[in-house]
């Protein structure tokens, strides 16, 4: 699309960077969906896409497991691994999309007119209904406490995404993941998620029976996770013309 270039595209600008990956583990098919509602919305003339675009750069890398996806594998690479617990040394060889990725990351962070704000991996659950994220603890209370404000105004945006079943964790066996060893390198400015959909169905407040999900609700998942953004910077006021509610997003 013949997008003019943002000030914040231009040489020297100093750039707020939201970063996500997807489908690092290739049976986890609903993660692609999620993606690809992110992508399709901030690719679109919504004019909250608009803004997004204008004020930070997203960094998208929907498939961090290529190969296991053309094998059909459920959770490892060709090579047999499990990519999202081998972020701490990732081997050019072994884990080339996962060592790739990780060189750009912390090229970014160590750019000075860079601003690595957020990183969210998308995942799928098998056991768990609606979406939800994982997050880090933190020894500071307040870097914990803000960490929430995310996963809390995206449970306002997305009817399907639930706060109560998100939680904070450092659990030793996580500790070669996206989430977790980015969250353990980046500085206290930037915030490490894992966002889980459930292969499944969601469940909506206060009904009693669950809601089968979707391709369409899978997306519409993503473009709310977009659409968080605004509300996250605070850049309601720079939307142009009334936002009465469409069905791409709520």
């Amino acid at each position: 699309l013949p997008f003019a270039a943002a000030a914040n595209l231009r040489p020297g600008a100093e750039q707020k960077v939201v970063f996500i990956t997807a489908r690092v583990h290739p049976g986890e098919t609903p993660s692609s969906f999620v993606c690809q509602g992110i992508i399709d919305f901030l690719v679109s003339h919504h004019p909250i896409a608009k803004v997004l675009r204008d004020h930070l750069v997203f960094k998208i890398a929907p498939m961090l497991n290529p190969d296991g996806v053309y094998l059909g594998n459920y959770r490892c690479s060709l090579m047999g691994f499990d990519l999202n617990r081998h972020w701490a040394n990732p081997s050019p060889w072994a884990h080339p999309t996962l060592h790739g990725v990780k060189e750009l990351i912390i090229d970014m962070y160590n750019n000075p007119k860079i601003n690595l704000e957020f990183y969210i991996d998308i995942h799928a659950h098998s056991t768990m209904m609606n979406g939800f994220m994982y997050g880090n603890i933190f020894e500071d209370e307040e870097r914990f406490q803000r960490q929430a404000v995310f996963p809390k105004l995206l449970c306002q945006n997305a009817e399907d995404f639930s706060y109560s079943s998100t939680s904070f964790n450092r659990d030793a066996v996580k500790a070669g993941t996206g989430r977790r060893f980015l969250g353990g390198l980046l500085n206290d400015t930037s915030y490490c998620y894992t966002l889980e959909v459930s292969f499944y169905s969601y469940i909506l407040g206060g009904a009693a029976s669950a809601v089968p999900y979707t391709e369409e609700a899978y997306m519409k998942l993503g473009r709310n996770v977009a659409r968080t953004f605004l509300d996250y910077y605070r850049l309601n006021s720079l939307v142009e013309g009334p936002l009465a509610p469409t069905p791409k997003t709520r």
